[in-house]
């Protein structure tokens, strides 16, 4: 017999609190451990591959499981699978002792990890973001192969998985780019941000993503007061105040120079930069700090001081380790924090001396920076998308249960992933916010970076139509940068839906419904004596299946993996169809047979489900053509029922480029002559918009009756600003005018 007993004096620090090890000799494949929290400590958050077990000895606190709360005191056990994140929290007023016992059962640990639904995904809401568009341009390829296709292929295998999902974005209205373009075109910031928000939106509808809440920045009605509480709690944790700080300002005008006004070299990494941001290294700049800094105004600057809000960000450099330590954070990003604290100290400006923006309270003379401002953009828009779906959610409440993934470029990744766990730190003290990050690189043009700026791009209008989108999603997904910087080709995009997709993907289907005509008369047969090679086959699509959920799944999301695993799936099936061919037309071997052509239609099937994040028309036509409608995320590989009628000769799924042949809208009368009734118009819009029945009534309801999220109302201004030349306010498309009383109005503004 051996008796441990809890010994303070043989303490250390481990995990963030005091441990000390049981001594078991002669047992093999156990740990045990003494464990203090003390009050208002708490361990680190970790996770492991053991089973781990606590066994609360005295005291009380929570222990904090994937995000979710749980009382503890005496007599308290607790079992934590492998890879579980949890954290003991100390409440009370006393010392937390606990025995810690951990074990590992690799089989089980393989087992959690494969499981779709980890880290409690299937049991709180996930809000999933993928970073708001600035509206000084349309979308192109390179913002649509990156946060967007990402998120919202992300969204749809964790709806298929039975998981409350939901993808927010919207337009970055306040971003300097705004102003720089509306100078360019002798135009407003207002102007220019309704003008390319609602394009955004189109060129989004257009690539079958819509997200469930859009925010527009600039009209949005409780946006501004909401944004102005949250940087008035910043101010109140006393951590971000006005400060005297070194700025740039232009040598002529003597215009403070921030973000698109100004260019150097990076100090960190010696690259050609902007202001405030590196996109090469990802660290931020102080402006004033830039090498060789140039006004893009005048060409020349000078440095000087200006009193700004700011914030020590350097002193935050463990709340910001700890958060990483909650989530999904990938190493680049975790490496991206060692550099930015490796400074000594880092004053960062909230604040900036401009009129586009909204200014903090108190301070007229200048405005919120919209990147600091991004971060209230995104609890702003839960509390928008609960109010339309009934959720109480509140943008001043944020919730321990939320869990929050963010898609964004890499560029991106400072504001992301240090900046805004420092500020909800600070206005939600009590708020430990969980969240996701998933980063691309830039994906390239012909071997140069996509630039709204530049016009150096394939604009998303360009090529997406509804006889390309799946072509052009599959691409994107198949070339996404991952983990490094990739290259779009039209050459090469063209000639990959052209060998891939035409003659692989919708060859092998024709060849399959022709073959299925020919010796079942279209009907699939049930399976008959199964042959090794059909077990092996059958495993091999099993494989695949687990592959691509890997790949799709929370932890090890990856659209490039996941489109390769969709391609093996074809791959395979052509492979195992014309080795079973040989025996298609032989006496005596029929049972097989009709075993091969039920496992090759099985693939088919596979294929329909499993492809649906990533081309949800093909996947839902051929879903469709099977006999199938809306299915779930496959667990296992299930053959099609026997008797089911299939029709796959023939089909078309697949073009490159759009038809060339567009049916026109009807002219827009000219102002002297008199406009015809626009509510068929404007109702069959609204139908389409809403995917609503085309012979659903509509005309005595108003949009938000009808269920319009904000993007499709700004889908519906856009249609009546290329339609009609009017540029209606959401606020009106929003308000309690039904789409009657809208057409009558839009009658009267085509008159004036």
């Amino acid at each position: 017999m051996r008796i441990d007993t809890f010994d303070p004096a043989s303490l250390s620090d481990a995990f963030g609190i005091d441990m000390s090890t049981i001594d078991l000799p002669g047992v093999v494949g156990l740990g045990a451990g003494w464990g203090r929290v003390a009050p208002g400590k708490r361990s680190d958050a970790h996770q492991h591959d053991e089973i781990e077990m606590f066994v609360i000895v005295s005291g009380s606190g929570e222990v904090v499981v994937d995000g979710a709360r749980h009382p503890v005191g005496p007599g308290t056990v607790i079992k934590f699978d492998p890879f579980e994140t949890h954290v003991l929290d100390n409440t009370g007023d006393a010392d937390v002792v606990f025995v810690t016992c951990y074990w590992r059962e690799p089989r089980h640990a393989g087992e959690v990890a494969v499981r779709p639904d980890r880290r409690r995904f299937a049991e709180r809401p996930v809000f999933v973001f993928s970073t708001p568009p600035t509206p000084n341009g349309d979308l192109h390829l390179g913002h649509l192969s990156g946060p967007y296709l990402g998120a919202d292929a992300f969204v749809r295998f964790q709806r298929m998985n039975g998981v409350r999902a939901w993808h927010l974005t919207g337009s970055d209205d306040h971003q300097s780019y705004v102003v720089a373009r509306a100078a360019q075109e002798q135009s407003t910031p207002e102007q220019v941000a309704a003008h390319y928000s609602a394009e955004i939106a189109r060129t989004l509808e257009l690539m079958d993503i819509r997200p469930d809440q859009f925010t527009v920045t600039s009209t949005d009605p409780r946006y501004r007061e909401g944004l102005r509480d949250f940087f008035t709690g910043l101010e109140a944790s006393g951590k971000v105040a006005r400060h005297e700080l070194p700025a740039l300002f232009d040598e002529e005008t003597g215009q403070y120079l921030y973000e698109v006004d100004v260019a150097g070299t990076c100090p960190s990494c010696a690259a050609a930069t902007s202001g405030n941001i590196c996109e090469e290294c990802g660290e931020p700049n102080l402006v004033a700090d830039l090498v060789e800094a140039r006004s893009n105004i005048s060409g020349s600057a000078r440095t000087g001081s200006l009193a700004r809000l700011a914030l020590p960000l350097h002193e935050f450099r463990e709340a910001v380790a700890t958060h990483h330590r909650l989530g999904r954070v990938p190493a680049r990003l975790r490496e991206l924090a060692e550099r930015v604290f490796a400074r000594e100290t880092f004053e960062l400006p909230l604040s900036h001396s401009a009129q586009w923006g909204v200014p903090p309270r108190g301070v007229e003379d200048q405005v919120i920076w919209v990147w600091p401002e991004m971060s209230y953009g995104f609890l702003h828009g839960i509390a928008e998308l609960g109010a339309r779906i009934g959720e109480t959610w509140h943008a001043d409440k944020p919730e321990q249960d939320w869990k929050i993934v963010h898609f964004f470029g890499y560029d991106n990744s400072f504001y992301h992933s240090i900046l805004y766990p420092v500020l909800y730190g600070l206005a939600f003290p009590d708020w430990e916010p969980d969240i996701d990050y998933h980063v691309n690189e830039f994906y390239l043009l012909d071997n140069q970076k996509f630039s709204t700026s530049r016009r150096h791009a394939v604009w998303g209008k360009d090529i997406l139509a509804p006889e390309t989108v799946d072509a052009v999603r599959f691409y994107l997904s198949r070339t996404r940068s991952e983990g490094e910087r990739t290259n779009f080709e039209r050459e090469a995009y063209t000639a990959t839906v052209r060998d891939v997709l035409i003659d692989g993907w919708q060859g092998w289907l024709d060849d399959l419904g022709r073959r299925l005509n020919t010796r079942f008369g279209g009907v699939v047969p049930d399976a008959g004596i199964w042959t090794p090679e059909h077990t092996a086959f059958y495993a091999r699509l099993g494989g695949r299946l687990a592959a691509v959920t890997a790949h799709l799944g929370q932890d090890g999301f990856s659209l490039r993996a996941a489109t390769a695993e969709l391609e093996g799936i074809v791959t395979d099936a052509r492979a195992f169809a014309e080795r079973e061919e040989v025996l298609a037309g032989a006496s005596g071997w029929q049972s097989e047979n009709r075993t091969a052509m039920a496992l090759e239609v099985a693939a088919a099937r596979l294929l329909s489900r499993v492809a649906t994040p990533v081309m949800p028309r093909f996947a839902g036509r051929l879903a469709a053509l099977l006999g199938e409608s809306e299915p779930a995320w496959p667990s296992t590989v299930d053959l099609v029922p026997a008797g089911t009628r299939v029709d796959l000769a023939g089909q078309v799924f697949f073009a490159s480029e759009p038809a060339t042949h567009r049916p026109q809208e009807p002219a827009v009368p000219a102002p002297h002559e008199a406009a015809p009734d626009p509510l068929p118009w404007l109702a069959d819009l609204v139908r389409s918009t809403l995917g609503l029945p085309a012979e659903a009534a509509v005309a005595d309801k108003t949009l938000r009756e009808l269920g319009a999220s904000s993007l499709q109302a700004v889908a519906v201004q856009y249609q009546i600003l290329e339609r009609l030349d009017l540029d209606v306010p959401m606020s009106e498309l929003l308000s309690e005018r039904n789409v009657a009383e809208l057409s009558r109005q839009l009658t009267e503004e085509v008159a004036r």
